[in-house]
């Protein structure tokens, strides 16, 4: 921590300018990316048009956003209204000046951390940033003036607090064994081994935690477009959809930089490079760090091409009836094997392992089980439906022959 603050003002500007320019960019990488992963996995070319191979079409939809005129309906309240948006944006660029994307270099002579700033609860902050975002679509939803946004902001607003619970037990077993809650700290508490060999059950939760508290699929539904048109952001357009739009993105890019800082070492070089003196020295310790932000983002894609949306009850059943319940356990239990591993026990880090592993196979299992037992209702349910189909049969479609009847049947 006594190597922040000291930096020259410039510099202090050039690394905000160079965060912001990072995420803005990430942004419209991963648009088209996600579009080309989707594309890919459903079989269809995806964007082909705008520029060498559609590598240009977030850029195009960007500027196009910009350019259309905005639409307000009547009955908004329009200072909130027009606020929403700006609060959904600004905490999401904020959480991102406590990432550390890299050790103490060298720029112009002056010696800076990679890092605009650090605090001493750094991840905390990170935490709160993300809760007051939510702000901006429950207002987005209330102000409207219209039922269906209303209900969107409703749901975003449960889900984020339920899922917040999770993450933040998920934090709480890395700040035990960290030692501390500062971003710097728990990134160099992991130059020997990472902690999501260590605390597997955290990482787990936290990687659900984190999908449902960015509203992705397949647990986005504030925006379900099957019931709620659009959801929070349905009487929106023009550059104000556009910032809803940034926001969610940058989120995405937000959690997944976290979940690289707290479980996959941060910057650290992975295995087999950190082998190598210079890989954890100078400017490759930022390779490493935007490498494992791309792997969670790919996740996001991965997981909207192939698990279809929740139902809302079986979403708040996991995070309330599955997640906490798991996170509450280990966090336990870790408190137990590093109380032990205090007292001298030289194992500690392979019971640790072993132990998560066993919790992280035995949750698998639960979710299995009530994963099955939905299917075993949904079973009974069709079959019930095909008994009474019976006794009140559905009239059959024109120039159609209703079920069991012959057509010479039908046509008397």
């Amino acid at each position: 921590m006594t190597t922040f603050g000291n930096d020259t003002w410039w510099l202090m500007a050039a690394k905000a300018v160079a965060v912001f320019a990072f995420l803005v960019l990430t942004v419209l990488v991963a648009i088209i990316a996600e579009r080309k992963v989707l594309g890919r996995m459903q079989l269809r070319p995806g964007p082909n048009r705008v520029g060498p191979r559609g590598y240009l079409q977030s850029l195009v939809d960007g500027i196009k956003l910009a350019l259309k005129e905005g639409i307000t309906p009547a009955d908004v309240d329009h200072p909130i209204y027009v606020m929403a948006p700006i609060i959904s944006v600004i905490p999401a660029i904020t959480a991102f000046a406590v990432i550390p994307f890299g050790p103490e270099v060298s720029v112009f002579g002056h010696r800076t951390t990679l890092q605009l700033t650090d605090l001493p609860i750094a991840v905390l902050f990170i935490l709160a940033m993300s809760s007051i975002g939510v702000y901006g679509i429950i207002l987005a939803g209330w102000s409207s003036g219209s039922t269906y946004p209303l209900l969107g902001g409703i749901r975003s607003t449960a889900q984020v607090i339920s899922y917040e619970i999770a993450m933040g037990l998920a934090f709480a077993s890395v700040f035990l064994y960290a030692g501390t809650m500062s971003t710097s700290g728990i990134v160099a508490a992991q130059d020997r081994i990472w902690y999501v060999f260590l605390l597997l059950p955290s990482f787990l939760v936290y990687l659900v935690s984190m999908v449902g508290e960015t509203n992705r699929a397949p647990f986005d539904l504030p925006e379900a477009e099957g019931e709620l048109v659009a959801g929070f952001h349905t009487e929106y357009s023009s550059l104000k959809f556009a910032m809803f739009y940034l926001a969610e993105y940058i989120n995405m890019t937000t959690v997944s930089a976290l979940a690289a800082t707290l479980f996959l070492g941060g910057w650290h070089a992975p295995w087999p490079f950190n082998m190598i003196e210079a890989a954890n020295h100078g400017w490759w310790p930022l390779l490493w760090f935007v490498g494992k932000v791309w792997g969670f983002m790919f996740l996001y894609m991965w997981l909207r091409a192939t698990l279809p949306r929740l139902r809302y009850d079986q979403f708040m059943a996991l995070g309330w009836k599955i997640l906490i319940p798991v996170a509450l356990v280990w966090v336990m239990v870790a408190a137990v094997i590093h109380s032990v591993g205090n007292q001298g026990y030289p194992h500690w880090q392979l019971l640790l392992a072993i132990t998560g592993a066993v919790i992280t196979v035995a949750a698998l299992l639960v979710l299995r089980t009530r994963f099955n037992a939905l299917g075993v209702g949904r079973a009974e349910v069709t079959a019930r439906d095909a008994e009474s189909a019976g006794m009140f049969p559905t009239p059959p479609l024109p120039g159609r022959t209703p079920v069991g009847v012959s057509k010479e049947e039908g046509r008397g």
